[in-house]
Formats: structure tokens, C-alpha cells, sequence
């Protein structure tokens, strides 16, 4: 699909040098935020191991402990889930936006599901939400998660079985299901209120090298307008987001917000606006093009950091959560020796992973109180260097 032309006005600011900015605009929308019912990969772990010196040796200890329980550490389909259960995620962001002096709009964006939104629906304060989404979407030699905004509520489980479908049968893509993908954005674009975002469109997550960007190139250009904006990710550092926004510029496309939250730190990023719906707002970017995207406070601090307090919200426990939901291993779920995905605390005896696995939890938050996230500073040294500008023609103050 080809561009057309037609201008373009991004703009990017930040609550620790311009917090006057938001005094111009009424409503503040959170977009790209994760909630209880969202799969996360295990793999964040593993990649501590790596970092964090002396820790292998553990690892591979509680490895072969696993297997004498007849369970086979298996990453690719262990996964995590947020700590905050779809209303406290909707007020944590709201909250945040009001103390701006705002009003706020919230869209949820949990992996591959809906769940959430529907649910907040039947909420008197949060009736309004948007139906939206994050899609894993197989494209080329990789896969892209797209943030889908605002998706007619009468046919979102629809959506939601075709973008399924589309998933799991195109794990090995080939031209066809390029075409395809490209064929359901289309007919996402046709539908006037939906808003659709390549989130953190540089992260190479499925670790497929060099041929990420490649596939990154070539799907904005042939998505084209069909992509309504790109997201500045307030989970990735500066350095990623200096380039998305290179690109974006290069390519014509609007920036965005996204905060990508998945434990108790709001999102460290939002969009100002004068719109008083989500469907005013979607307009805005989709037909004005426009868009304004805020950075908060914590956004300023080391990534590393920031990274490793999203970590110890997901191994913490919380005994002011409801039952079955207030220790980490009641989040975390694994495969059983039969295959079935089970909470780790039902995998052993008497409900309890086994010492030496309590023992590394404990080390990871030891992390978080005795600077152990000096190795991650090491291994990315100065990602978020936030004083720098973008180099972009953007305002990044």
C-alpha cells in the first residue's frame, strides 16, 4: 500500500522538563498496558542467569531438581502473569493521568485476548474502555505484536478467533500469509474509531537478527497507512526509541505512546489530547494526524533499573491480593509432567516449589534492594541517557 502524502505533527515532550505541557489539553490516554489475564514469557529469567555472575550454577542445579519431580523446564511455554487483575491495572492508570489534573482514557492491551476490556465493561468506571488488543502477528522471518485500539465491541470475539487462527497458522510465514495479514489490517482500517500501532517496532524479541529491521522496512511499507502510528516504548530505552522515531520520520508515520506496563509502575508514558472519548482521540491521530506523546517522570531513571523492578513485581508476593493470586508461583504457571499447564505451586508437594527455586527467588529480590542490577547496567551501559536529543526534528525536551 502506498503512502500519501499529507502532513504529519509528532510532537515529544517530558514531565521533568516541560510538566507545563499538559496545562494545553484536557485528557491524558494510557495505551499499551498489561493486566492478570496477559501471558508473559518466562524467558526474562533465564536472561538474569546470564547477566547476574554465579547464578548459572544455580540455575542448572534447580534444572536437574526439576527433572527428579518429573518436570522439564520448558521457557517457550512457561509463562507469568501480572500481578494487577484487570480493575487495579485500569485505576493505576487512570490515577496517574488525573494527578496531571486530566481526564483519563485507558486502553488495554493484553497479549492475544480481550478478556480484560470485556470484563471492565461491565464496570460502571470503566464501562467506556476500549475493546483493544496486542497481537502476536507472524509476518516474514519474524513476528510483530500490534497494538489494535478500539475494536467494535459487537465484533470483537470475531476478531479475536481470526486473529488466532491467523497466528497459529502462519508459525511458518510464507507470501501468502504476509498477504493475508496485510488483507486484515485493511479491513481493521476500514472500520473508522479502530486504531492500529506497530508497538516497539525495533525490539527484536524473537531474537531473528539483522533480518528484523529488514521485515520492520518492508511492513511499513507495505502496510503503509493501514499502520495509523508507531510506538515510543516507555519500557525501552532511549536509544531504541531515538531510532523508532528516526523511522517513523523516514517513513511517514506518526509517533505514539506506549507504556507497555506490566507490573506496579504506571506507564511511564501517555498521550495528551483535547479529545473527550477514545474514538474522538483515534480521529485525531488517524485523520489530523496528530499526536503528542508525554514522558513521566520514572521514565528518566536507569533502564536497567526500571527493568529489574517490572522483574521483582512478577516474584513478589502480595497477601493483600484475593486467594489463589497472592504468591508468585500461584502467577506462574508450567507445564506438568503430563504436559498440562499448571501453577508452579501446584507441580509439587504440599503446594511449595522446591528450596533451592525459593532460594532464587529470594536472590532476584535481594536484587532489587543490594544493587544487584549492576551486571544489566553493565551488559546495556547508557540506553537511557534521556538528557540527549532525538536528532529527529521532534522536540524531545
Amino acid at each position: 500500500m502506498q503512502m500519501q502524502s499529507r502532513s504529519l505533527n509528532s510532537k515529544i515532550t517530558s514531565n521533568w522538563k516541560q510538566p507545563m505541557a499538559t496545562q494545553e489539553f484536557t485528557t491524558g490516554v494510557s495505551l499499551h498496558s498489561h493486566t492478570s489475564v496477559s501471558e508473559e514469557t518466562l524467558g526474562f529469567i533465564h536472561a538474569m542467569f546470564v547477566v547476574m555472575p554465579g547464578l548459572k550454577r544455580v540455575f542448572d542445579y534447580y534444572a536437574t531438581c526439576s527433572e527428579r519431580h518429573g518436570v522439564v523446564l520448558d521457557f517457550e511455554r512457561a509463562n507469568w502473569r501480572p500481578p494487577l487483575q484487570p480493575k487495579m491495572a485500569y485505576d493505576l492508570e487512570a490515577r496517574q493521568i488525573q494527578r496531571l489534573g486530566l481526564n483519563s482514557l485507558v486502553s488495554i492491551t493484553d497479549h492475544d485476548t480481550i478478556e480484560a476490556a470485556m470484563l471492565l465493561r461491565t464496570v460502571p468506571s470503566s464501562r467506556h474502555i476500549p475493546v483493544s488488543v496486542e497481537w502476536s502477528a507472524p509476518y516474514g522471518e519474524t513476528i510483530f505484536h500490534l497494538g489494535i485500539h478500539n475494536i467494535p465491541s459487537s465484533v470483537g470475539a470475531e476478531w479475536m478467533r481470526r486473529m488466532a487462527a491467523f497466528t497459529a497458522e502462519s508459525a511458518k510465514t510464507s507470501v501468502e500469509s504476509d498477504r493475508k495479514l496485510l488483507a486484515m489490517l485493511r479491513e481493521l482500517h476500514e472500520s473508522p474509531q479502530v486504531l492500529i500501532v506497530f508497538n516497539h517496532p525495533l525490539w527484536d524479541l524473537h531474537k531473528v537478527g539483522a533480518a528484523h529491521l529488514t521485515e520492520v522496512r518492508r511492513f511499513l511499507k507495505e502496510a503503509g497507512r493501514t499502520i495509523h502510528a508507531v510506538e515510543l516504548n516507555g519500557l525501552r530505552h532511549v536509544k531504541e526509541n531515538r531510532e523508532t522515531a528516526r523511522l517513523a520520520k523516514e517513513t511517514g508515520h506518526l509517533v505514539i505512546s506506549g507504556g507497555d506496563r506490566h507490573g506496579l509502575e504506571p506507564n511511564a508514558n501517555i498521550n495528551l489530547t483535547s479529545a473527550v472519548s477514545f474514538t474522538e482521540f483515534v480521529e485525531e491521530v488517524r485523520v489530523d494526524r496528530v499526536s503528542h506523546v508525554h514522558f513521566m517522570d520514572q521514565y528518566q531513571g536507569r533502564w536497567e533499573q526500571r527493568i529489574l523492578r517490572s522483574t521483582l513485581n512478577a516474584v513478589t508476593d502480595f497477601p493483600e491480593f484475593m486467594p489463589g493470586w497472592q504468591r508468585w508461583d500461584e502467577r506462574t504457571f508450567h507445564p506438568d509432567k503430563d504436559g498440562v499447564m499448571r501453577p508452579l505451586a501446584e507441580l509439587w508437594p504440599e503446594g511449595r516449589v522446591p528450596l533451592v527455586m525459593q532460594g532464587i527467588v529470594k536472590l532476584v529480590r535481594l536484587g532489587g534492594v543490594r544493587g544487584l542490577s549492576a551486571p544489566l547496567s553493565l551488559a546495556f551501559p547508557g540506553v537511557n541517557r534521556v538528557e540527549r536529543g532525538m536528532g529527529v526534528g521532534m522536540e524531545w525536551v
